[in-house]
């Protein structure tokens, strides 16, 4: 009996024992689960908060254009020293506002053909490129007929209307197309007037272009009609490419009392070949731009091509970053005009430069 008594007791106080245990380890799991819940809250807000962080800083770098690096096609049609200031304008805006980690240049020069403008901005359109910068009218046409989609800021371009093939009577200053740029026309009736303060005693005025240039003959064109108005006798010679320029020249030197050169790209390529003609003949020539009255010329009417660049580039920025619409922008045009000489050349000429112009360093 005392025996049972003590082995029921036994049973009894273990199985309260064990009661309490699990009561215990009951007690232990809720804990332990709730500082396992504490914690993962914890990781779960640190988490969110990183991807938070990460996020801003992903748009902050969208908006001030330092995440993604940009690629722009540069096709200039020639190598001189106009469109070489423009393409350095060009770039160095560009980089000032992207930064210079933030875009890539693939530079190409046409060596003044057409066709392989084309072949150039073809290529940038097989590879992507965000943009296309086009320096100077071949290289415009041709990228406007590389594509519709792709941005394209074009400089060194007389007149967009002419360029693009667009009627001049519906002409707003936007291209409303993928196209946009800064244009290089100076007062065209200014130039014209310079032949009066410079060669008093001209009758007959020569006009030298290439012929595949459109913006060229534009230039021609008005300057034509200016200096009919003067009272001057135009003539006008053209050539095909630099092979016809020394002959041409030398026909038109001996027709003619003074030269007028547009801003054409061939004959900048080519201003020695003009001189050696034009200046031991005594035959002046007003030149639509600074280097080629530096190669052949004996005054200008000059812009800086350095700083239309720039303004083409500042247009460019605007596209990549803002996303603005090439369509919508207006055409800019040079405004800072001075009178410039080459005062040796004037002196061989003996022609005698008013107050007003400026020397062109040599």
């Amino acid at each position: 009996m005392i025996l049972f008594d003590s082995l029921f007791l036994l049973c009894y106080y273990n199985k309260k024992t064990l009661y309490r245990l699990k009561a215990l380890k009951r007690q232990r799991d809720k804990q332990l689960r709730r500082i396992f819940m504490k914690k993962s809250i914890k990781r779960i807000i640190a988490v969110c908060l990183a991807v938070l962080l990460i996020a801003s800083a992903f748009a902050g770098c969208s908006k001030s254009g330092g995440s993604k690096k940009y690629t722009v096609g540069i096709c200039q049609l020639v190598q001189h020293e106009a469109l070489d200031a423009a393409t350095k304008g060009f770039k160095e805006a560009l980089i000032e506002k992207l930064g210079a980690d933030n875009v890539e240049f693939k530079e190409q020069n046409a060596g003044g053909d057409s066709a392989t403008c084309s072949t150039i901005t073809n290529g940038f359109v097989s590879e992507g490129v965000d943009l296309i910068f086009a320096n100077a009218t071949p290289a415009l046409q041709a990228a406007m007929q590389s594509t519709t989609t792709i941005p394209i800021v074009g400089t060194s371009i007389t007149d967009y209307a002419t360029a693009l093939d667009i009627d001049q009577s519906s002409w707003t200053g936007k291209t409303g197309i993928n196209v946009t740029g800064s244009s290089d026309l100076a007062p065209l009736a200014d130039q014209a007037a310079m032949f009066k303060e410079l060669c008093p005693n001209a009758k007959t005025i020569g006009i030298l272009y290439c012929s595949a240039e459109a913006n060229s003959k534009y230039q021609a064109d008005v300057v034509s009609s200016e200096l009919t108005k003067l009272g001057y006798t135009v003539k006008v010679y053209t050539v095909a490419d630099t092979n016809e320029i020394a002959s041409v020249t030398t026909t038109a030197c001996s027709e003619v009392d003074a030269i007028y050169v547009p801003t054409d790209n061939t004959l900048a390529s080519a201003t020695a070949a003009v001189n050696e003609i034009a200046e031991p003949a005594g035959i002046p020539i007003i030149a639509g731009e600074e280097g080629i009255c530096k190669g052949c010329g004996v005054a200008t009417l000059s812009i800086s091509y350095e700083n239309l660049g720039q303004v083409a580039g500042e247009m460019a920025a605007d596209i990549l970053q803002n996303g603005t619409n090439p369509a919508d922008m207006e055409i800019k045009t040079a405004t800072n005009l001075t009178k410039k000489y080459v005062a040796d050349r004037a002196q061989n000429l003996g022609i005698t430069i008013p107050s007003d112009y400026v020397a062109i360093d040599a």
